[in-house]
């Protein structure tokens, strides 16, 4: 991805805490993330699998002193770090460190929008061809006292544009933006005057409620759902130990499958087949009792039992002096008439020659 296709996109994100030992610790158990040395003093990464995904530091000395809590800090992309720090300051922005190199890595300015809300932008050095920012951040949130003038001033910087905005009721509307045709974020008016303008990063994970109970379990404090959101998706809003700010997102995709229970037997279980129940020996089922008053009677070896069908089926056939106990009342009956027929024949025989003989 060449510097001129980063622009506007969210490249970058860093968590700046009091106590990075600790941080380490609770997120570690809360996301499927490990760590690793940057070969830089004082600065840690995160590693998502095989991906560095964003980074660890101690909070700066003057922002602890003037009292800002623990953030995640969102860098946007730039092809020119210096021309949009001046286009901020421009817009009604401020600098809040001036634009710098870090050796091996690229240029970077951190800013503040005119509402007061910090962000930084970056521009990297050269990237391999193909190379694309990390994916685990899948939405970004600015809280703001002017939702106009933030959208302006981003539209502005970065190339944004509006997307549909979504009406809240009391707390008013919720504005998407979009960057190269695809949603990106939201913009929406924050209505506690305790609390500053500020971004919000959500971060993908497999299950909400088990990232929301891991947090719990781990010291950090849930402070939205986990609930639903308009489209499907389930998020949840979070505080680590030390007061950083960041959100958990289950996209709708992966939402809808969990709440489906899997029809698969589980792993080193298989399903077993159904039994076939059989009726009790000497019963049959209605419909067979059905079947045997209509048809007529059969062999005694079908009676058989199942079991004991083979042996008698291997059995020889009955000779013939016995099959003739076994024929049905028909045959029965026309075999007692066969007699009395050859007699009658023997008799209209012998009478022609008795009458030839009375001639005689």
């Amino acid at each position: 991805m060449s510097n001129a296709e980063i622009r506007g996109r969210f490249v970058w994100h860093e968590l700046m805490t009091t106590d990075p030992q600790a941080a380490v610790a609770f997120y570690s158990k809360v996301l499927p993330w490990k760590t690793q040395s940057s070969g830089m003093p004082d600065y840690t990464l995160w590693v998502s699998g095989k991906t560095m995904t964003a980074g660890l530091m101690a909070q700066p000395e003057p922002a602890r002193q003037a009292g800002a809590p623990p953030s995640w800090l969102v860098y946007i992309g730039t092809p020119d770090v210096d021309g949009t720090a001046a286009a901020a300051q421009s817009l009604g922005g401020k600098v809040l460190k001036a634009p710098g190199d870090i050796p091996n890595v690229g240029r970077f300015a951190v800013l503040a929008d005119p509402q007061g809300a910090a962000f930084a932008v970056f521009t990297p050095n050269p990237m391999p061809a193909g190379a694309s920012p990390p994916s685990d951040f899948s939405w970004h949130e600015l809280a703001t006292r002017d939702q106009q003038g933030a959208l302006e001033f981003y539209t502005e910087l970065f190339g944004w544009s509006p997307g549909p905005a979504h009406d809240m009721g009391a707390v008013g509307t919720y504005q998407l933006i979009e960057h190269g045709g695809a949603q990106i974020g939201g913009i929406y008016k924050v209505m506690d005057a305790s609390k500053p303008p500020h971004w919000l990063t959500y971060i993908e994970v497999g299950s909400v409620d088990r990232a929301a109970a891991a947090a719990k379990a781990a010291g950090g404090r849930v402070v939205q759902g986990p609930m639903a959101v308009p489209g499907g998706s389930r998020i949840a809003q979070i505080l680590d130990p030390q007061g950083g700010a960041f959100a958990v997102h289950e996209p709708a995709r992966q939402a809808a499958e969990a709440s489906i229970p899997s029809k698969k037997p589980a792993a080193g279980k298989r399903k077993a087949a159904p039994v076939k129940r059989r009726p009790a020996a000497g019963k049959k089922s209605p419909a067979k009792r059905a079947a045997a008053r209509k048809a007529p009677p059969r062999p005694a070896t079908s009676r058989v039992r199942p079991g004991l069908r083979a042996a008698a089926k291997a059995k020889k056939r009955p000779a013939a002096s016995h099959r003739a106990a076994r024929k049905s009342p028909a045959r029965k009956a026309a075999a007692k008439r066969a007699p009395a027929r050859k007699a009658a024949k023997k008799k209209a025989a012998k009478r022609p020659a008795r009458k030839s003989a009375r001639r005689r």
